[in-house]
């Protein structure tokens, strides 16, 4: 974004979760450009900020950090007081305050997303302005605008783990291909009753993510 203020990498990206049976599945692409130039290939947009709350993030690097990090803390501190762990919808919350209340400082575009027992899986989007969605999929960053007809189309409800692996590394190869600011590996998390498992496809691997 053109109007980010000195020192601040702007995170021209893709980014989103979805639900599925018994889950949810976080994935971004890998890079990061400073205007026109790629000043990282490799970043790593997915955040835990609890065991199985992460988010993706996409506009200020340095915004969407230290948003991250605060909320890490106060989860943190919710865990302790409480002994017990927090519901992604309180995660989202928080998110939610901290985009709104510093909105016209802020340059954050912010996806939540978690699994815990009691509620399942669940996604939160937090566009620019800090207004709070919940979802059933949510796409984000400069990317998202290529995809939505693609999403709207393969988008069904009840997929199995496997199936939303494939819904959202699909989805954001079409969105790699197509937007400019984009581009590196997949990066994913999904987030289940295990835990958090991790994921990484390379552009050789079925998607042409190479940004040549």
């Amino acid at each position: 974004m053109d109007h980010l203020k000195k020192g601040e990498v702007n995170l021209g990206t893709s980014i989103m979760a979805a639900i599925f049976d018994g889950g949810v599945v976080l994935g971004a692409d890998s890079r990061t450009t400073t205007g026109s130039y790629i000043a990282n290939r490799v970043t790593d947009k997915l955040t835990q900020v609890h065991d199985t709350i992460w988010c993706c993030r996409s506009g200020s690097a340095a915004d969407t950090q230290a948003i991250a990090d605060i909320v890490h803390y106060h989860l943190q501190m919710y865990n302790v007081q409480n002994a017990e762990p927090p519901a992604t919808h309180i995660a989202a919350a928080l998110f939610q305050e901290l985009c709104y209340t510093n909105k016209d400082q802020l340059s954050a575009g912010i996806i939540i997303a978690g699994y815990d027992k009691r509620h399942g899986g669940e996604v939160y989007s937090i566009p620019l302005g800090g207004s709070l969605h919940k979802q059933r999929y949510a796409i984000g960053g400069s990317g998202s605008t290529y995809i939505y007809g693609y999403c709207d189309a393969n988008w069904k409800e009840n997929f199995t783990e496997a199936e939303c692996v494939e819904f959202v590394k699909g989805s954001l190869s079409e969105a790699v291909k197509w937007d400019g600011s984009s581009g590196g590996v997949i990066r994913m998390v999904v987030l289940t009753d295990r835990g958090a498992e991790r994921k990484i496809f390379f552009p050789d691997e079925g998607y042409k993510g190479d940004g040549k």
